[in-house]
């Protein structure tokens, strides 16, 4: 809570001083963060692992059947997730990722880089060193940060009401044990299963449709009728027939 405090107090100066001196804010004004800071304004055209982290972080705003590519290249793709997470937070809408956009992320993430609603812990409730999946423990690990982040668009873009995580990683033992498939997405890390709560699972079904998920699996599709699963599969595969999809 204080450092999240923090960053509002040091974006409220930033802000206040531009107004005042006729200062131009850059990218590097807005460092208030202990995850990451970008040191430069991004746009269309632009590339660098500075663009991937973006990418991450705004992967969820790619729009109806839309899946953002995590390269480092800053395409016609990342302007437009960009212009939605600026419009879905209230910014200028731009496609241009300057001091205001890195500062709304600034505020969304955790020191560990997670987004503040979503936690290792909840999509990794089978080991803690995220071993013993179909791949390495650190692309699980990434692989769920970037599961958390779509996560976060789809929680915010359903009122910013809580959304509850029920399964995530699995190792194949752990996957074993509560009977899943031998090919589930669980044991690379990138699924998530979503149980009711705040929201229907069709609600969440139908949702996660405008997220960055190729892999939603919900009521009416079978083992499915007490869950909504999302993933990050290579191609679409949508079926959720009680909701409609």
């Amino acid at each position: 809570m204080l450092r999240r405090t923090t960053r509002l107090l040091l974006t409220l100066v930033m802000t206040l001083t531009a107004a005042l001196g006729g200062v131009v804010a850059t990218a590097g004004t807005a460092q208030a963060d202990g995850c990451y800071s970008w040191s430069r304004n991004l746009s269309e055209g632009m590339s660098g692992s500075d663009v991937s982290q973006l990418q991450i972080r705004v992967a969820g705003w790619a729009g109806y059947g839309g899946v953002l590519a995590i390269d480092g290249s800053y395409g016609p793709a990342t302007s437009a997730a960009v212009k939605r997470f600026q419009s879905a937070y209230g910014l200028t809408a731009d496609g241009k990722a300057g001091p205001q956009t890195f500062s709304k992320i600034y505020e969304l993430q955790d020191d560990d880089c997670t987004p503040i609603h979503f936690s290792y812990a909840e999509l990794n409730k089978c080991n803690s060193d995220w071993s013993g999946g179909a791949v390495s423990a650190a692309t699980a690990k990434s692989n769920a940060l970037r599961t958390m982040w779509k996560l976060e668009a789809l929680r915010h873009a359903l009122g910013d009401q809580s959304i509850r995580v029920t399964s995530g990683f699995r190792s194949y033992a752990c996957n074993s044990a509560v009977g899943g498939s031998s090919n589930s997405r669980h044991l690379y890390g990138d699924a998530a299963d979503l149980g009711a709560g705040s929201h229907t699972l069709c609600t969440m079904a139908k949702q996660a449709r405008y997220n960055g998920f190729n892999g939603i699996l919900g009521p009416g599709y079978p083992g499915h009728d007490d869950h909504t699963h999302v993933d990050h599969r290579s191609s679409r595969y949508w079926s959720a027939p009680t909701c409609g999809i």
